[in-house]
């Protein structure tokens, strides 16, 4: 089951910062960001994450992420 997020991870080096954090809690290739809409949409394909622990992943990392 997928989770999103809206999320302020506007670019390329934003993705970069985040990437550690995220990969950390979720798993690499288990999530993607949409830089390309307003909301800058945060997807979680791991659905053993609760999204707690996705948002403060992202917080860590100096943004903010919350559900939809």
């Amino acid at each position: 089951m997928e989770q999103q997020f809206k999320t302020n991870i506007k670019c390329g080096g934003c993705i970069t910062t985040v990437t550690p954090f995220l990969n950390a809690v979720v798993g690499e290739h288990s999530w993607k960001v949409d830089t390309a809409v307003p909301e800058k949409v945060l997807t979680i394909s791991n659905g053993a994450v609760t999204a707690d622990k996705v948002i403060e992943a992202v917080k860590q990392a100096g943004f903010k992420a919350e559900q939809f």
